[in-house]
């Protein structure tokens, strides 16, 4: 395949083609990405970004790298930057290291990845190796995946941090059972972010991890937005309801807007490897986002499904 750069023109035309309004790909008079600011820095972060599990576990083949490369350029053409991995993704980070070989701006790009398996020594290698595939000296953003070994690998993390080989810590999880636990380290750690799910259908993250990631100053990435396709499959056969359509022109955008408009959450990442879903995702970007009474009707809708 040729290589491309996806710029606003391409978007819109991809859009038509798979049968997307353009609104959903870039609203009419909104042109950047929202963007939050990390708490810790107040560096601006946009508000969507890619999540890679299952995606970009792939064949570093042409025609697959190519894809990938795509997906990247289209996040990154709306504004977008954000890029989330780990070892535990198989593939992946060395598909995202071939994506930026294939030309991808490296400085255009918050790479963040994981640290996932037992004691300092390995979890320093293991970091190590994570950066030579992804063909980076510096890591944006590195978590302790699944709290797994947290206290040996944020010692090794604060000192990557102070050496300027990552620039920001983080803890993550995917189940609201270990909601307490983490709540327990960031309490005790205070890293510079947490990673999380949280959607309509798992909203437990409201409960008390959100409002201490705020209190913590603590920046939040959200994982699982769609809950594993979950909420499509609750809506399947059924519009966006009239009442949402200022701020929602897809179900991908009123799930996505639901999550980013809570004033907790610094930017979600859905995983996708296909370009229409990519436009449909970067749409819930830009534009109006929901406001506290909105927020409420949009769950209680949910819920009444």
């Amino acid at each position: 395949m040729k290589n491309r750069h996806w710029n606003r023109r391409d978007i819109i035309a991809a859009s038509l083609a798979v049968g997307i309004a353009p609104s959903i790909a870039l609203s009419a008079d909104e042109i950047h990405m929202i963007s939050k600011p990390i708490p810790g820095s107040g560096e601006s972060l946009p508000v969507i970004g890619l999540g890679t599990y299952n995606v970009f576990d792939v064949e570093s083949t042409p025609a697959q790298i190519e894809i990938r490369r795509q997906i990247v350029e289209l996040l990154a053409s709306s504004g977008g930057n954000l890029l989330d991995t780990s070892p535990m993704y198989n593939r992946s980070e060395k598909v995202i290291g071939d994506v930026i070989a294939s030309g991808m701006d490296r400085e255009k790009l918050f790479l963040a990845t994981k640290v996932w398996t037992d004691g300092q020594s390995a979890g320093a290698k293991q970091m190590q190796r994570s950066a030579e595939l992804m063909q980076t000296d510096v890591i944006d953003l590195m978590q302790v995946h699944n709290l797994r070994d947290t206290a040996s690998h944020m010692e090794t993390i604060r000192m990557w941090q102070d050496s300027d080989r990552i620039r920001y810590s983080g803890l993550t999880h995917y189940t609201a059972g270990a909601h307490a636990a983490l709540g327990r380290e960031m309490e005790r750690f205070k890293p510079d972010f947490i990673q999380i799910n949280y959607s309509l259908g798992e909203p437990e993250a409201e409960n008390r991890l959100l409002p201490l990631a705020s209190d913590l100053g603590i920046a939040v990435l959200i994982n699982r937005p769609f809950q594993s396709g979950r909420l499509f499959r609750a809506v399947s056969g059924k519009q966006v309801p009239a009442w949402a359509s200022e701020f929602a022109a897809s179900w991908a955008q009123f799930f996505l807007k639901f999550i980013i408009s809570h004033p907790a959450v610094t930017a979600v990442i859905p995983a996708t490897s296909k370009t229409h879903h990519m436009i449909d995702n970067l749409g819930a970007g830009s534009g109006i986002l929901p406001d506290t009474a909105m927020r409420k009707r949009m769950s209680d809708f949910f819920s009444s499904i």
